[in-house]
């Protein structure tokens, strides 16, 4: 048996243990950093230690036991980002219950459609979650206990520090102690530790079953965090990126600080408040800092990851005038099913970040890029959908045939469209389903988005394929011009094609 050599197959030199609970990993990892501050939300300037963190969550999960909460059960939070969420999420994976997080910012029809898929048994929540859709969690019979973050709360709700926090009205009258406590026995490969939501290519979410093996082999994926460096994170707690990246982060030690929610000015006022030297940006966050004019030191800021989208070499450039000592701008690329990461360029072992590259495959992951229609393995620079496998991979769509997701060799079907080069650095041009049918090109709508953000004028952009008659499809763009701007159709039309000549010929 050989390597088929027009794979790409990431380093596979780290361990992980494969039975294990989740919950009882972490619990392990967080206690080795003490006393140090894991979590500080910068509205409310509230922080919480490790050591703490884990007490609280030891604290919870003993009183959910008691209270009924049992392996397999499914347990939803939606709250907005608040430091009780992560004892929460510590203490539900210890008594061997599934989490699943669910948008503060969904519709009743959204919200009955994740919960549905879910069918949640018991309901972390917010006065102000609550508050926003009461109905809809009235209307689940299948939930027996709602627990408040909030003291006020609604009649017959339980209290989260009641549970939690040894007190006189509490249900836990003594902490636990965490050398005598075991968390419940799960197979770590099969048994699941998280619901997360993802739209997959199209469609309403489905439901992605995330393994405690799925989870634990993302937090031990080797040079992602250098815990000396402190972070800013504003990627919300419900979507699978922000959750995922606080258990890696928080699993090597780093000081994290939090904005529920972001307002650009008030993020560059904590950079430098809190001396941030690492940021996690999505696109839209940097194309906001690059265009807007501001006073603020960030020079504390040495790292940026990005993901998402793939930013270009302008883009960059524009980057690091802004921020004077940051060293490089670190791409990556992931995906809900793929529980976090798929590659990356990595700050941590000083890789090269390459233009318009998002890194090389990550730890214990295999990626082969294949033709459309043959599903022939294709080599290097070749352009073709991307597939992976990797031990966090996920266990497949709730209620949903493994088989139409997954290939016969085990990969995943991403449904984004790639290529790498001579050097294993990985490229993502599009989405499958996206591309634009241009005179029998493939035009990826990704590459325009990309170009009319660098324009000044243009603060968000969307690209569609329109029917027409002789090139079969046609790129129109929806743009949202900067306030107070004048944009001329012409004006944009000759910019992209200006640079598009520059690109291909």
């Amino acid at each position: 048996m050989l390597k088929q050599p027009n794979y790409l197959f990431g380093p596979d030199d780290n361990m992980m243990p494969v039975k294990i609970n989740l919950g009882d990993f972490l619990v392990k990892g967080f206690k080795k950093h003490g006393n140090k501050v894991a979590m500080i939300n910068a509205l409310t300037e509230e922080q919480i230690t490790y050591n703490e963190l884990v007490q609280a969550a030891t604290n919870l999960a003993v009183s959910l036991v008691r209270l009924g909460v049992k392996k397999g059960d499914v347990v939803a939070i939606c709250s907005e980002s608040r430091l009780e969420i992560w004892s929460t999420v510590l203490g539900l994976t210890c008594t061997g219950a599934v989490i699943t997080p669910i948008s503060t910012g969904y519709v009743k029809d959204e919200l009955k459609h994740v919960m549905n898929i879910s069918r949640p048994n018991y309901l972390f929540c917010s006065k102000l979650t609550y508050q926003m859709h009461e109905a809809v969690f009235k209307s689940f019979d299948c939930i027996k206990e709602i627990i408040s973050f909030d003291e006020e709360r609604p009649k017959g709700a339980l209290y989260y520090g009641d549970l939690a926090i040894v007190s006189d009205g509490s249900m836990i009258r003594e902490n636990v102690k965490i050398e005598e406590f075991l968390a419940v026995d799960v197979d770590g490969v099969t048994d699941t530790a998280f619901i997360m939501y993802s739209s997959g290519t199209t469609g309403l979410p489905k439901g992605v079953m995330l393994s405690h093996l799925n989870v634990i082999a993302t937090c031990t994926v080797p040079d992602v965090c250098d815990p000396k460096l402190n972070v800013l994170q504003i990627t919300p707690w419900y979507h699978n990126m922000g959750v995922m990246v606080m258990l890696l982060y928080m699993y090597a030690g780093s000081e994290i600080v939090f904005l529920p929610k972001f307002e650009l000015d008030l993020y560059l006022r904590l950079i430098e408040k809190y001396k941030i030297k690492k940021l996690l940006l999505v696109p839209s966050v940097i194309w906001a800092i690059c265009k807007t004019s501001f006073t603020y030191d960030v020079s504390s800021v040495e790292v940026i990851v990005c993901g998402a989208a793939v930013l270009q070499q302008d883009t960059i450039e524009a980057v690091k005038s802004k921020f004077k000592n940051l060293i490089d701008v670190y791409q990556g690329y992931g995906m809900t099913e793929a529980t976090l990461l798929i590659s990356l360029a990595s700050y941590v072992s000083r890789q090269k970040c390459k233009t318009g590259s998002v890194g090389k495959i990550t730890y214990n992951t295999t990626v082969k890029i294949v033709d459309v229609e043959t599903r022939k393995p294709l080599g290097p620079y070749e352009t073709g959908e991307i597939c992976f496998k990797s031990p966090s991979v996920m266990k497949g769509y709730i209620g949903k045939d493994k088989t139409e997701d997954f290939d016969d060799e085990g990969f995943l079907k991403t449904g984004d469209i790639g290529y790498y080069d001579d050097e294993k650095y990985l490229f993502i041009m599009d989405r499958l389903k996206e591309l634009i049918k241009y005179k029998g090109y493939q035009v990826p709508p990704a590459e325009i988005e990309t170009l009319l953000l660098q324009h000044p004028g243009v603060r968000d952009v969307g690209v569609v394929g329109l029917p027409e008659a002789v090139a079969g499809e046609v790129p129109l763009a929806f743009v949202v011009p900067q306030p107070g701007v004048c944009l001329l159709e012409a004006e944009l039309q000759k910019f992209v094609a200006d640079r598009v000549r520059a690109l291909h010929f």
